[in-house]
């Protein structure tokens, strides 16, 4: 899947380096978890939304 990712995007491990390394000095090692958290609630939302999931219904209402 990672080769794949890669492949379309055209880039190799030079340039993956110097983009993960362009990143921690603009961010910092202690910013990235709270980005990579966002990330992934956002994400988690985006994916519930899609499948039409409220946060506010429980089982009793879908029934």
């Amino acid at each position: 899947m990672n080769s794949i990712l890669l492949g379309i995007l055209g880039m190799g491990a030079t340039e993956l380096t110097i983009v993960v390394i362009v990143i921690l000095l603009m961010f910092g090692g202690k910013k990235i978890p709270e980005l990579m958290r966002g990330l992934g609630k956002g994400m988690k939302e985006f994916k519930d939304a899609s499948k039409g999931v409220d946060s506010n219904t429980t089982d009793v209402e879908k029934k």
